[in-house]
This record gives C-alpha cells, sequence and structure tokens, in this order.
C-alpha cells in the first residue's frame, strides 16, 4: 500500500506544480487555492508511504515523479522544448527511480 500513497503523492505533485504555473504567482486565486489542496494532499500521501518505506527511497521517487512529470506536462502544454538532451535526463531521473525501487527493502 505504500508504494500506492508514493505514486499517488508522486501525481498530485505533478497537479500542484502545474496548478503553481497557472496561479500566476499566487495572483489567480481558483490556482492558488488547488496548489494548496495539492500540496497538502501530496504531503499526506508522503507522510503515508514514509511509515514503511525509507525516508531517502520515498523522498527520492516522490520527487522524481514529479519532476519527470512536469516536464512532460511542460512540453505538453506550455510548449517547453522538447530536446535529446532533455530526453536523456529524463531518462536517467527514471533509471534512478527505477534503481531506487529494485533495492528497497519494503
Amino acid at each position: 500500500m505504500a508504494w500506492i500513497y508514493l505514486v499517488g503523492a508522486g501525481l498530485l505533485e505533478i497537479f500542484w506544480a502545474t496548478c503553481l504555473k497557472f496561479s500566476h504567482g499566487f495572483s489567480v486565486w481558483k490556482f492558488t487555492i488547488l496548489t494548496i489542496i495539492g500540496m497538502i494532499a501530496s504531503f499526506v500521501l508522503l507522510a503515508q508511504a514514509t511509515k514503511t518505506l525509507p525516508l531517502g527511497t520515498a523522498y527520492a521517487i516522490w520527487t522524481g515523479i514529479g519532476a519527470v512529470g512536469t516536464v512532460i506536462v511542460g512540453i505538453l502544454m506550455f510548449k517547453e522544448p522538447f530536446t535529446a538532451l532533455r530526453v536523456l535526463f529524463i531518462a536517467l531521473i527514471l533509471i534512478g527511480i527505477i534503481g531506487l525501487k529494485i533495492t528497497s527493502e519494503a
């Protein structure tokens, strides 16, 4: 169950980071509120995951899911650059996430 919490927390990180962009520096209230709700929900799920999973593993995977996801959202929604080097570095993050999952004792 901890891994489900962790994936959910990572997906919520993508959500709140995207809402943060749409909030325009917290000046659009609808997205500001969604950002705060997403942050709280993400942290709650991360906290649940760390009850069982090693802290370093959980935190690294949480931030990795969020980082990769927000880069993909940036490319698809905000027309950010899609280059070979960006793909390479995303792949390296994914390799790290997979490696941490494989070597985790939980």
